[in-house]
């Protein structure tokens, strides 16, 4: 009398685990969180490499194909935060929607080698082609690239308040001064911005732009590049309610840590479409945190 195996009957029927077995092993071994993905195992007992290789391939085109078509016209998105990741020679710059309700979502991607003009308008037209509106205004977050920055007028237009990352700023300015003298200077960039009107803020920024005149030109003149960008919250009067979660983008360089745990152990990617199908299969597990709007 045979006895029927659930295990075995499992594996006759791969397509139904495909999803769920490869997420945890994405989620698992490439990370080495090995009690991660331990549940799987079972599932994956007896399958050859290549057998568990087409599995994957398979699974994670159909996530990327669920991703690339979904619809936009159901999230109520009131902003944008946008970013590139790094992927070996290339780069992919990744949208993360930010909905009336507080919640974030990643609404796609695209791969360039540079955050271009011509790639970055093209990926902006693609989402609004699959629905994203613009009519009441977008608030969208980049951390300064100029490529970046034409697309969104290109694309947008008067459609879209920039608001350039602060953090980014800071940074670029510090590293134009000497090791021991960052800290200290760090601290003072990091004073204007936290006062609440638009007038205070500027005024102690441009103060601290004439100290840097005598300290380090060039450090003073990276100030000055994109500064009125940098205030936009406070110019338009919502820094009290969104400074602490919009003055950065510091939520989508969490996800792409995120991410870069998942895909950064990978030694070579072979083709553009593995390194799409890992973004998209990457996605459930990413960690998006609800803040406020």
């Amino acid at each position: 009398m045979e006895v029927p195996l659930p295990t075995y009957q499992a594996l006759g029927e791969p397509r139904a685990a495909d999803a769920g077995l490869f997420r945890k092993v994405l989620h698992g071994l490439s990370c080495r969180r090995y009690e991660g993905c331990a549940e799987a195992v079972p599932d994956a007992f007896g399958l050859s490499a290549s057998s568990v290789s087409r599995r994957f391939i398979r699974a994670s085109a159909q996530a990327l194909k669920a991703f690339s078509e979904r619809r936009l016209e159901q999230d109520d998105v009131v902003g944008l935060v946008l970013d590139g990741k790094t992927f070996a020679e290339d780069r992919m710059v990744l949208a993360l929607g930010v909905l009336r309700t507080g919640e974030k979502k990643l609404l796609w991607f695209v791969q360039t080698a540079t955050e271009n003009e011509a790639a970055c308008a093209a990926f902006l037209r693609s989402l609004v082609e699959r629905g994203l509106g613009t009519d009441s205004g977008l608030l969208c977050v980049i951390d300064g690239a100029k490529g970046l920055r034409k697309a969104l007028d290109t694309v947008f237009g008067r459609q879209a308040v920039v608001q350039r990352c602060q953090w980014h700023k800071r940074q670029n300015v510090l590293a134009y001064l000497p090791k021991g003298q960052q800290a200290a200077w760090r601290r003072q960039l990091q004073q204007p911005y936290e006062r609440l009107t638009y007038a205070e803020a500027r005024a102690a920024l441009l103060e601290l732009r004439r100290e840097l005149q005598r300290v380090n030109r060039s450090a003073a003149i990276s100030l000055e590049e994109g500064l009125e960008e940098t205030l936009t919250l406070h110019r338009i009067e919502v820094f009290g309610a969104l400074g602490r979660s919009r003055k950065t983008t510091n939520c989508l360089e969490s996800l792409n840590a995120q991410l870069g745990q998942l895909t950064d152990k990978v030694d070579r990617w072979r083709t553009s479409d593995q390194k799409h199908r890992w973004v998209a299969m990457s996605r459930p597990i990413l960690v998006v945190r609800k803040s406020p709007i």
